[in-house]
């Protein structure tokens, strides 16, 4: 992504405490009221790109409202309505109906006045749209990395049309020589062709569309912290930090206000340029960064290379003169280091250690004899503690091994049948037990009772059908295949109404991209026990969004079937509702494009309910132990491969935020408020405690 910055190598250190991120205080659960709940699943729904971002609220619910539902038992406390008498688990299950919860409104995000520069740090964690900051900055980078995807799968269409010119003109000059192409013919070819179509970068593009659609969180420069925005949070490129405002230049190291800000009231005794951020990446050779005072190398002169050598002088303008007259002015400046990473998209991740000073500045021969301007900073006091300084990087890891792990209670609850160990962990209960009371299956289950419908015919693609433009599955899902591969890990592009795969009778590999759900467990996860949620799932490694996560197995079964029964790993599938937008449901991208071409009941009116449901109580995945949440990191897509019947569509979880090592996976049930009723009529009320800071503080 960004050739431009060197930077310092890695060093992991051991695992902090608490051993797991946004931990709950210890509090035991009561025993929950034996009630049937169906817990809606669509909470990422939307009808529009960007669509890791946008949510609209959807039509109010008519008749029997079931979303695509999960049911577990010990995950949350339950509280009964006012007046009501708590009731202990019975052998019958009174019968709820559940609707939908209605999702938060999402709004385009709006340009944000500038706070005095003595009370920003204090502002409050609002930006106008009545949400937090925090969901702001969540929702910025969803929209981001949905428009970088989508460019991304643009520019690797555009490269392999300009291989097909290549491989052309290399045809018609073997046929005008009567010979072979000799390889020095197509590099020459090669180099012609880049020159002609320079490469489009798909984060730049990506930067672009947020501007003109005014989407930018922070549009115009501001000193001091960003509501939102916490010391020790991570971006995984220059341009995350560009779309957010903590640093507004995707190359420049310095971030400055410019002198049109001289005419504006809160700015009358400031003197312009002024810097707001710096970002350290190592660029000049002769940067010393001992984390809470640093020396920093002005802007210019540098060969750009990545060598860090200076081979001119340096100019006292742009940044370098802002750096000066902050040190006048005494505005803190925001600081960002950037450090490589393996598990980054761009190879770099950037992390934000708080505000400094410019304390001192002087002119100096550099390294090579040039001149070079110097920049003394140092942090201010009272801040949260440094995450990463020169050499180390000291964000939470996990640990190497499965033996160092705390509390370790399973080796593998899967026994083996993943591609990765997924072991469990104990560190509340005494003595600590393991996951219990289920038979691990990476599979669905099928029972007798139930038929799935025979294979339909398969692309004919070779290879990847990524390379094939006229591949019949990308047709299926709207002649664009739904999956992008960057760098070998494939993503989903966008939430979709239906994503079609290749399945069985398909001719590609085994590794095509529209194969990507298909692969098996890609991540290092651990089954936790969490203090007030019961188990819980974290990931060991960094996830990037549109990532497959894991299909939701168990028993397929009838949904009227389990009517009436107790049941708390039940999980609906309502891909079909969720299409026609119905009882309340919210449609997404592609809905009324594929409704015409698949089952034949679907230009009927639908059942009220889902037909089918798919049953982990006594055989499941992982997948049955992740939690709630009201900012959930996990999406639900439906996905067909071999077949078209929506109604028995796979259920499969996605990434739809980058996900760092140690954070708990969540998904939001869905449910609307004051929407379950115990069996005496009165409403039921379930806290939440999820911990998020949008959190609704009821799950109903």
């Amino acid at each position: 992504m960004e050739t431009m910055d060197s930077v310092a190598v890695i060093e992991v250190l051991p695992v902090p405490h608490p051993p797991f991120i946004d931990a709950t205080p210890l509090q035991q659960p009561p025993p929950l009221e034996a009630l049937a709940l169906r817990r809606s699943a669509r909470c990422l729904n939307r009808p529009s790109r960007p669509s890791y971002a946008e949510q609209v609220p959807p039509k109010q619910p008519s008749g029997r409202g079931r979303g695509g539902s999960k049911r577990k038992k010990d995950e949350e406390k339950q509280e009964p309505a006012a007046g009501q008498n708590a009731k202990k688990p019975g052998r019958k299950t009174a019968k709820v109906e559940p609707e939908e919860r209605k999702p938060m409104q999402m709004i385009a995000a709006v340009p944000i006045s500038y706070a005095s520069v003595a009370g920003a740090a204090a502002e409050d964690d609002v930006t106008g749209s009545g949400k937090s900051a925090k969901l702001r900055v969540k929702e910025i980078l969803r929209a981001f990395n949905s428009h970088y995807l989508h460019f991304v799968q643009e520019e690797q269409k555009r490269a392999h049309v300009v291989l097909q010119e290549i491989e052309a003109k290399e045809g018609l000059k073997r046929q005008t020589k009567g010979g072979k192409n000799k390889k020095g013919d197509r590099q020459d070819a090669e180099g012609e062709e880049k020159e002609k179509r320079p490469s489009k970068r798909p984060d730049l593009k990506a930067i672009t569309k947020m501007q003109e659609t005014n989407a930018v969180l922070y549009p115009e420069k501001r000193i001091g912290h960003l509501p939102g925005i916490d010391v020790g949070d991570q971006f995984y490129s220059r341009a995350e930090m560009v779309v957010l405002g903590i640093h507004s230049h995707w190359l420049n190291g310095i971030d400055y206000m410019g002198v049109k800000y001289e005419g504006k009231e809160e700015y009358k005794n400031l003197t312009f340029p002024l810097a707001t951020c710096i970002v350290m990446s190592g660029i000049y050779e002769d940067d010393l960064d001992k984390a809470d005072e640093i020396i920093y190398t002005g802007q210019g002169g540098n060969d750009l290379l990545g060598n860090h050598r200076q081979i001119g002088s340096q100019q006292l303008k742009r940044g370098n003169l802002a750096l000066k007259n902050s040190r006048d002015n005494g505005n803190p400046i925001r600081v960002i280091r950037g450090h490589v990473s393996k598990n980054s998209y761009t190879g770099k991740v950037y992390t934000y250690d708080g505000l400094y000073k410019v304390v001192d500045d002087w002119v100096q021969n550099g390294v090579q004899g040039h001149v070079v301007f110097k920049y003394k900073l140092k942090r201010l006091e009272g801040q949260p503690s440094l995450t990463t300084s020169e050499v180390r990087f000291t964000r939470a890891e996990a640990p190497i091994t499965i033996s160092e792990l705390p509390g370790l209670v399973c080796d593998d609850i899967s026994g083996g049948q993943e591609n990765i160990p997924i072991p469990a962990t104990n560190l509340v209960d005494d003595p600590p037990v393991p996951p219990s009371g289920f038979t691990y299956s990476k599979s669905l289950e099928i029972p007798k009772g139930i038929k799935i419908p025979s294979n339909i015919t398969g692309c004919d693609c070779e290879g990847d059908c990524a390379s094939n433009k006229n591949c019949s599955c990308a047709q299926r899902n709207g002649s664009d295949l739904p999956y992008v591969s960057y760098k070998n890990i494939g993503r989903l592009v966008e939430p979709k109404a239906v994503v079609f795969e290749c399945g069985a009778n398909c001719s590609c590999n085994h590794d095509c991209v529209n194969k990507t759900s298909q692969q098996g467990l890609q991540y290092r996860l651990e089954v936790f026990k969490t203090a007030s949620k019961g188990w819980g799932v974290r990931t060991w490694d960094t996830i990037l969004p549109g990532a497959p996560i894991c299909e939701y197995t168990g028993v397929l079964r009838r949904t009227e079937d389990l009517d009436g029964l107790q049941n708390n790993y039940v999980f609906d599938i309502d891909c079909l509702q969720t299409m026609k937008g119905l009882d309340g449901r919210e449609k997404r991208a592609g809905s009324e494009m594929h409704l015409p071409n698949l089952h034949p009941e679907n230009d009927s009116e639908a059942p009220p309910a889902p037909e089918y449901c798919i049953d982990a109580s006594f055989i499941g995945n992982f997948a049955r132990f992740i939690n709630h949440s009201c900012q959930p990191n996990l999406f639900v897509q439906c996905v067909l491969s071999s077949h078209n019947d929506v109604k028995l569509a796979k259920v499969t979880l996605f990434a739809a935020d980058t996900i760092l090592p140690l954070q708990e996976l969540s998904y939001d049930y869905g449910y609307r408020l004051d929407s379950v009723v115990g069996p005496d009529g009165n409403i039921v009320k379930l806290p939440c405690y999820c911990g998020a800071p949008d959190c609704r503080k009821r799950l109903y």
